[in-house]
């Protein structure tokens, strides 16, 4: 038959290797003081309690180790309803950093100082906005923390900079 050539090997497949890594960062996200995190049976039980799908524990640990590589149309859809997000969140890149972005907000605003300091800053002109954006990137030089970038909040900084 024309066409039947194997398909290129393709190593590492990076598809499938970030799946695990994705799979991990939402557990971290929804659960984020691991020693209250649950262990994959109790995980797979609150899946299945919140979704009506079915995973197992030992499955769902094969997922997030690598160590199973092929996961069902259905237990994707299971695991995005569970966390919350759409099922490309775990099969393109794009979709990916648009989401984790989303997430790296809703883990800020976990934090009541943070949220207080957002709703402070509501009315503000936009002078005023970008002077208290220009303390916030200053102070994080000073605590020796990475610099947020605005496309890092899901924004697009104006053209010409802040």
């Amino acid at each position: 038959m024309g066409g039947s050539e194997a398909a290129p090997d393709r190593p590492g497949r990076p598809l499938v290797r970030k799946f695990d890594q994705r799979l991990n960062k939402l557990i971290a996200t929804i659960y984020p003081d691991e020693r209250r995190r649950p262990g994959y049976s109790r995980l797979a039980k609150e899946i299945s309690e919140k979704t009506g799908g079915t995973i197992s524990g030992t499955y769902l640990w094969e997922l997030a180790t690598g160590k199973k590589r092929n996961v069902t149309l259905e237990q994707l859809d299971v695991l995005a309803e569970f966390f919350g997000v759409p099922p490309e969140y775990f099969l393109n890149d794009e979709a990916a950093e648009r989401i984790d972005a989303q997430l790296a907000l809703a883990v800020a605003l976990r934090d009541a100082k943070v949220r207080n300091l957002a709703l402070r800053a509501e009315g503000l002109s936009p002078a005023s906005l970008d002077a208290l954006i220009t303390m916030v990137d200053e102070a994080r030089k000073v605590q020796n923390l990475s610099p947020i970038d605005d496309d890092d909040t899901g924004t697009k900084a104006p053209p010409g900079g802040r």
